[in-house]
C-alpha cells in the first residue's frame, strides 16, 4: 500500500470534482477547490475522520469494497478506479467477471434523472445504482446480499415477492427474457464466472429455471414496454429506454410516461409517497441513503 501515492490521488479527485457533479450546492462561503472531506465522507456513508485520515497518508488499509464506493462517489472510469486498487495494496478487480464500479458515463446520465425512475444494472442482474423513483418501485437494493442482488435470482428462488411488482399476464415473458440475458452474459464471462455460477445454482434450485435454461434462448431483455405495480400508485404503464456500455457488461434503464396521463398522475402519487419515506436525517425508513445518486456496494 502506498500511503502518500493513495492520499495525493484522492486529494486530486476531490478536487476536480464540482458540488453540482454530485447533486450537491455549491454554497455561498465555498472557499475549497472541488468537494470537502466531510462532502466527500458522506457520499461514501463512511466517516469524516476515517477520510481525512486517508487524505493524510493514515489509516486502515481500505477494503476493496469501501475502493468501489470512493470509485463512484469520484465518477473514476475503470482504468483509474485499478489505479486506486493498486495504490490502496489490492489486486486489480476483474474487469470480465463483473465488478459494483458503474460506468462513468452510464453514472453522469443517471446524475440527470434524479426526477425519473432509472437505474443501472448489470448483466446478471444486480442493480448497482438507482434513483429515489426506482427505489419506490422496486426498494432498496442495498439491503440485499450474495445471490440475493440478482434481481434473475431473486425472480426464480423467492418468486412470491419477486414477481408482485409484474401482472401475472406479464410474469412468463418477463421469466423467459431473464432466462436469455443471463445465457448472455454467461457466454461473455465464461464457465468460471459468477454468471456461470448462478446459472447452475438456479438450475439446481429451481425446476422452472432449469426448463427454461435448457430452451439455449439468447436475448437482451429490455422490452420497449412495461407495466409494474404499486401497492398505493396500481397499475402504471411505462416506456423503457436503454442504454448499453460498450461491453454491455451494464445497462442503464430509464422509464418514462405519456405526458398528461393516467400512468404519469399514478407516477407522480408513487414519488410524493416515496418522498414521505424519508426522515429529517436524510435516512430512508429502511436504512438507504437519501442521496438521488444513491449506490449500492
Amino acid at each position: 500500500m502506498d500511503r502518500t501515492a493513495l492520499a495525493e490521488f484522492l486529494r486530486s479527485r476531490r478536487a476536480a470534482l464540482h458540488p453540482e457533479d454530485v447533486g450537491l450546492g455549491a454554497g455561498p462561503r465555498r472557499r475549497v477547490k472541488g468537494l470537502r472531506r466531510e462532502e466527500v465522507a458522506q457520499l461514501a456513508a463512511m466517516s469524516v475522520d476515517y477520510y481525512s485520515r486517508l487524505e493524510r497518508g493514515g489509516g486502515a488499509q481500505p477494503s476493496t469494497s469501501m475502493l468501489d464506493v470512493l470509485a463512484r462517489v469520484f465518477r473514476l472510469s475503470l482504468d483509474e478506479r485499478d489505479h486506486l486498487y493498486r495504490l490502496a495494496g489490492h489486486n486489480v478487480a476483474d474487469r470480465i467477471s463483473g465488478t459494483p464500479h458503474v460506468a462513468p458515463g452510464l453514472q453522469r446520465v443517471l446524475d440527470s434523472l434524479s426526477g425519473t425512475p432509472a437505474f443501472v444494472v448489470s448483466d446478471i442482474g444486480e442493480t448497482l445504482a438507482q434513483t429515489p423513483l426506482a427505489d419506490a418501485l422496486f426498494g432498496d437494493p442495498s439491503r440485499r446480499t450474495g445471490n440475493e442482488r440478482s434481481s434473475i435470482y431473486r425472480w426464480f428462488a423467492s418468486p412470491d415477492t419477486e414477481r408482485s411488482v409484474y401482472p401475472p399476464e406479464d410474469r412468463a415473458r418477463q421469466g423467459r427474457s431473464l432466462v436469455a440475458s443471463l445465457r448472455i452474459a454467461v457466454g461473455r464471462r465464461g464457465p468460471q464466472s459468477a454468471a456461470a455460477k448462478l446459472a447452475k445454482e438456479l438450475e439446481r434450485r429451481s425446476p422452472e429455471f432449469a426448463q427454461l435454461w435448457a430452451r439455449q434462448e439468447v436475448a437482451n431483455r429490455f422490452s420497449d414496454h412495461k407495466v409494474l405495480l404499486h401497492p398505493e400508485g396500481g397499475a402504471i404503464r411505462f416506456d423503457c429506454q436503454a442504454l448499453f456500455t460498450e461491453d454491455q457488461s451494464q445497462t442503464l434503464v430509464v422509464l418514462t410516461t405519456t405526458p398528461r396521463s393516467v400512468d404519469q398522475e399514478r407516477l407522480q402519487l408513487v414519488a410524493v409517497l416515496g418522498m414521505a419515506r424519508f426522515d429529517t436525517s436524510g435516512r430512508s425508513e429502511h436504512g438507504g441513503d437519501a442521496d438521488p445518486r444513491r449506490t449500492t456496494s
